[in-house]
């Protein structure tokens, strides 16, 4: 993803209110991206509580993230993938 697409509108953006500086997230690739991790995590037979203990989070943290209530950063995503390992790629686009 690049910052160009962003700032011309090809990829649409929603602020986040209640940040003390304007945050914006990108809201459908949250949604998509969380989604995949939780079907990994239970393809994988990993409880929330396992996953915690892996990456040194807490279950409630994990349980939030997965029901879509908090947007986890994207140091937290490639932690909770990479502890069910996995990485996170950025590929270009077939156009």
């Amino acid at each position: 993803m690049d910052l160009t697409e962003i700032e011309k509108g090809y990829i649409p953006v929603k602020k986040r209110e209640g940040m003390p500086a304007d945050t914006y997230y990108i809201s459908d690739c949250d949604k998509a991206l969380i989604d995949e991790l939780v079907r990994i995590r239970k393809m994988k037979n990993v409880s929330q509580s396992q996953l915690a203990e892996l990456t040194g989070s807490k279950q409630q943290a994990i349980s939030r993230t997965e029901k879509k209530e908090h947007s986890p950063s994207l140091k937290l995503f490639c932690t909770l993938a990479n502890a069910l390992g996995y990485e996170l790629r950025l590929v270009e686009k077939v156009k």
